[in-house]
C-alpha cells in the first residue's frame, strides 16, 4: 500500500463531514490523471452512499454476518476456501461507479469476539486498497473504528468541526485519542472547519486547538440544499467557490 494515499475524516455527528466527503469524492472522480479512487462508506448511517446517489445492496458487516452464520451452523472451510470465499464477497460489494467505486461497511459489530472473521475482513480491505491510488473514508465519530473496522493506518486523519464548542471539542478529543492511542495508526493529522461566518471565527478556534488547521470552508447554502434535497454532490456545480475552496485544502494534503 505505499503508493495509496488513504485519508479518513471523522468528527462529530452533524459537522458536514460527509457532505465535505462527497465533495472530495466528485474532485478526485473527476480529475484527469486517471486516479483509482475508492470511496469508503464507513458511518453506519450510510451517509456517503445517499450523498453520492450510490444504492448499496450489501455492507462488509452482511458479510461479516453471513460468515459467522456458516461457521455458527457447522459448515467447515479451510483457510483457504474461507480467503477466497470473503475475497470474493468483498469484491462484490465493491458497487462501481463513473470514476470511483464505494464499499459500505455497515453497522457496527454485535457483542461477542470474532476476531479472525474481523482480521480477515481488515486485511482484504486492506488488498483492495493496495490496488488504488486514493481511498477516502467516511468515518464515525471514533478515530479507532477506522483502524478496527476498515485500515490498518491512515495518511490523513482528518478531523472536521463546524464552529460549535462541542465540536471544536469533539475534534480535540479525537486528536489526544489518536495521539496517545498506539492502535490508532496515522501518518498526519489536520482540522477541517466548516460552516465559517468570517476569519474573525477561524481565529478564534485556532486560539482553542493545537491542531493543525487543513482549511476552512464557509456556510453555503447550496451544500445544505442538496442536503435538503437529497441530491447527490456528483452532481454539484464545479462553478461553486466551495468546490473551490475543498480543492485548495485537497492540495495543502498532498492529494495532488
Amino acid at each position: 500500500m505505499a503508493d495509496t494515499r488513504t485519508v479518513a475524516l471523522c468528527g462529530k455527528g452533524g459537522v458536514g463531514k460527509t457532505s465535505i466527503s462527497a465533495l472530495m469524492i466528485k474532485l478526485l472522480a473527476e480529475n484527469q490523471r486517471g486516479l483509482k479512487v475508492l470511496a469508503v462508506d464507513a458511518d453506519p448511517a450510510a451517509g456517503l452512499s445517499a450523498a453520492l446517489g450510490v444504492t448499496v445492496n450489501k455492507t462488509v458487516d452482511d458479510i461479516r454476518k453471513q460468515l459467522i452464520s456458516r461457521i455458527a451452523a457447522g459448515e467447515s472451510r479451510n483457510n483457504e476456501e474461507t480467503i477466497r470465499l470473503i475475497d470474493y464477497e468483498v469484491f462484490d460489494a465493491v458497487v462501481e461507479q463513473d470514476g470511483f467505486s464505494l464499499l459500505a461497511i455497515g453497522r457496527p459489530e454485535d457483542e461477542g469476539c470474532f476476531c479472525k472473521v474481523n482480521s480477515l475482513l481488515k486485511d482484504i480491505i486492506n488488498d483492495l486498497a493496495g490496488n488504488l491510488d486514493i481511498v477516502l473514508i467516511d468515518g464515525e465519530a471514533g478515530v479507532e473504528q477506522i483502524n478496527r473496522r476498515v485500515m490498518k493506518t491512515v495518511d490523513n486523519l482528518v478531523l472536521v468541526s463546524d464552529t460549535s464548542a462541542k465540536g471544536i471539542t469533539v475534534a480535540n478529543t479525537l486528536a489526544h485519542v489518536a495521539r496517545d492511542n498506539k492502535a490508532v495508526g496515522y501518518q498526519d493529522m489536520g482540522l477541517i472547519l466548516n460552516r465559517i461566518k468570517d476569519r474573525a471565527e477561524v481565529d478564534d478556534i485556532a486560539a482553542r486547538t493545537e491542531l493543525a488547521l487543513y482549511g476552512w470552508i464557509c456556510e453555503d447554502e447550496l451544500i445544505r440544499a442538496y442536503d435538503f434535497q437529497g441530491k447527490p454532490f456528483t452532481l454539484f456545480p464545479d462553478t461553486s467557490a466551495t468546490l473551490d475552496v475543498i480543492s485548495q485544502i485537497m492540495r495543502r494534503m498532498g492529494f495532488y
